[in-house]
């Protein structure tokens, strides 16, 4: 599928990812990880969720849910929560503290655009922490950006630790962000209507066959999504609840949601946006920032 190029059909250029929330079945045994290793503060805690963030902002929900049950080996969902550091040194500071908390790495990449470090959550779900290289050192052609999988120097990386906090005390700094969402789906062609066609996101790299990633404002990807590991069903058991995809104001989001309607996706209208169905049962709301 191609993308339109009328420049009304796109989403804002200034859409980011806002909140993920992750159901998990356990969370005093979850909280800590995204705490002391990711480096987020507690904003809010009772007996069934916690809000997790920095100084400045909420970037991730867990919600309890001790009947889920796990996630099926063949359901769609979760490939990552990527969380985005605004300098290498505290990139640096989170390699740190993995190592301090005895965390095991997944994988460790330069990706040309970015470097970027791979952990599993407590409950398996996939994390990557990374920081951005310069725009203007990022490879292009053909107008897509070109993305790669190189071995990341964890020994330069560790070296160059920022080694401190930001001003609330907390590990994170307050500038850092959620700044992408990584998908595994079951069709990349049904995904690519819902994201690209209907959303209003733009094509930033095809993989091959099996991945696809999509961006507002001409970022490398605020969605990654990849068949890699043949999900057959839909989401379900723990894992990915929802993400939020913020646009700043409301015409542009009624634009989405026009465009949606329009596409047959099933919406649901609230007081802070809308949320949508996504293809795999993944849900995706819509705010206003």
């Amino acid at each position: 599928m191609s993308p339109t190029t009328d420049a009304t059909d796109r989403i804002d250029p200034a859409a980011r990812i806002g909140l993920v929330t992750l159901a998990v079945s356990d969370l005093d045994a979850v909280i800590p990880f995204y705490r002391d290793v990711v480096g987020l503060r507690v904003r809010e805690r009772d007996d069934g969720r916690a809000v997790l963030g920095t100084d400045a902002d909420d970037l991730l929900v867990l919600d309890a849910a001790p009947e889920a049950g796990p996630r099926p080996p063949d359901a769609a969902g979760l490939f990552h929560t990527a969380f985005l550091f605004p300098s290498r040194g505290a990139l640096g500071d989170a390699l740190s503290r993995a190592r301090d908390a005895g965390e095991r790495l997944t994988g460790a990449s330069d990706h040309r655009v970015s470097e970027a470090l791979y952990l599993r959550d407590p409950e398996g779900n996939g994390v990557e922490l990374y920081r951005d290289r310069p725009r203007e050192e990022w490879p292009e052609a053909d107008g897509e950006v070109q993305m790669d999988t190189l071995p990341l120097d964890v020994d330069s990386l560790l070296a160059d630790r920022a080694g401190d906090a930001d001003d609330a005390g907390e590990a994170a700094p307050a500038d850092t962000a959620v700044g992408h969402v990584h998908l595994e789906v079951t069709d990349l062609d049904a995904a690519e209507a819902f994201y690209v066609d209907a959303a209003g996101f733009d094509v930033r790299q095809r993989w091959e066959s099996d991945a696809l990633f999509v961006a507002a404002g001409g970022y490398h990807h605020h969605v990654g999504l990849n068949t890699w590991n043949r999900r057959t069903a839909p989401a379900s058991g723990t894992g990915l609840v929802e993400f939020e995809v913020a646009v700043p104001d409301g015409d542009g989001l009624e634009a989405i949601r026009g465009r949606l309607v329009d596409a047959g996706v099933e919406v649901h209208d609230g007081s802070d946006g809308f949320l949508a169905v996504a293809p795999d049962d993944v849900r995706v709301r819509f705010t206003v920032a």
